[in-house]
């Protein structure tokens, strides 16, 4: 576990673009905030003044993630999440609610540039984060536009911590959507808890192992204590019963956000974690709600 943890072995494929929605759109490239490449699409929405900015999960690209094809059914199968996640439905819907997207892939994953080792953390992504913030500012076609982030998993811990570490870089951000951010101890030991091995006897070993590995201990990853950080009006939802998490993981990170227009919510009646990431294409109305009432058709 320590050795496929938190450092990249492979690559997810981005197997879907735009125009299979029919949207026309740019391949755009930037760069993060200390100059590692990243690769994206920009999708416009003409005559908009509001763009969201989308930051994926953990393994996945901007395309979303093969999991119904190998290797990555095997891996996730066991879990309940042996089923593909495609994102081009959800940029469809936000650009047809009429806002500009930019999707893109982090470091280390799709076809941005490799750096850190390999290491994947928080820490470091809140780096592309900040890169993807500066690109959107840059163009003089979203000059004059609000801004809102859609984050999630490890995006929305990215987007935490770079909120921790150069909050004026968010001054002007005026919403996030953060599915299912995660600490990483927690989910660890619940996957040490499948594996039928006592997870209070054993993430401590483990713990070490991935700090000798990656220099990083699992709590320089937690988003719990980054999310009094936050200072933009926050959407957190989360599966309920997620297999891979516990509830009072997110509601931690919830409680900690120091303000008071936030929300969450939560989905039921399923153990899948990837339904979460589905949740938007199946049922953006709440989603959509959040951007529309923090992000002004008119702009700034």
């Amino acid at each position: 576990m320590a050795a496929g943890y938190s450092v990249l072995h492979e690559r997810s494929p981005i197997l879907h673009t735009p125009a299979e929605a029919g949207l026309a759109y740019e391949d755009v490239t930037f760069p993060s905030a200390d100059g590692v490449p990243l690769e994206g699409w920009f999708i416009p929405a003409p005559g908009s003044r509001r763009v969201v900015i989308a930051n994926h999960p953990l393994g996945f690209t901007r395309a979303g993630l093969p999991s119904h094809l190998e290797p990555w059914h095997s891996r996730w199968a066991p879990s309940g999440n042996g089923i593909e996640v495609d994102f081009i439905p959800d940029y469809k819907i936000l650009h047809d609610a009429g806002y500009h997207v930019l999707a893109y892939d982090m470091r280390n994953f799709g076809h941005s540039g490799a750096a850190n080792g390999g290491v994947v953390a928080a820490r470091y992504a809140a780096r592309d984060v900040l890169g993807s913030l500066a690109y959107v500012r840059s163009r003089a076609d979203l000059r004059d536009a609000a801004v809102g982030l859609f984050s999630r998993c490890m995006g929305a811990n990215a987007t935490f911590s770079a909120m921790a570490q150069r909050p004026e870089a968010f001054a002007d951000v005026r919403a996030l959507v953060a599915p299912q951010p995660l600490s990483p101890r927690v989910t660890l030991e619940r996957s040490l808890e499948l594996l039928g091995v006592d997870a209070a006897d054993t993430i401590e070993q483990l713990d070490e192992l991935i700090r000798r590995q990656t220099s990083l201990s699992l709590d320089d990853h937690s988003p719990v204590e980054m999310a009094k950080a936050v200072t933009v009006p926050t959407l957190l939802y989360q599966v309920r019963d997620d297999i891979l998490t516990r509830p009072d993981d997110v509601q931690s990170m919830y409680d900690n956000i120091p303000i008071a227009d936030k929300e969450l919510f939560w989905i039921e009646g399923s153990t899948r974690r990837w339904d979460g990431y589905l949740q938007f294409a199946k049922d953006p109305s709440r989603m959509l709600a959040w951007f529309d009432r923090h992000l002004p058709v008119t702009g700034r």
